[in-house]
């Protein structure tokens, strides 16, 4: 198990905007990617899924 500093440090440097950068430039070329080898395959891209739906609940009476 890592110690307690070690964690510290790595907490520190995941909370960096640096960090965050790298993270997302790494997923948009992973998903560049496999969209890239989807459409050579012949596939159509997925259809876009909603980030949120909202329900409503009709009161009962």
């Amino acid at each position: 198990m890592e110690s307690n500093t070690f964690e510290k440090c790595f907490s520190d440097f995941i909370d960096r905007r640096e960090y965050d950068e790298a993270q997302n430039a790494l997923f948009e070329m992973v998903r560049i990617s496999f969209q890239a080898g989807w459409k050579s395959a012949g596939g159509d891209p997925p259809p876009s899924q909603p980030i949120l739906r909202l329900i409503t609940i009709e009161p009962e009476e």
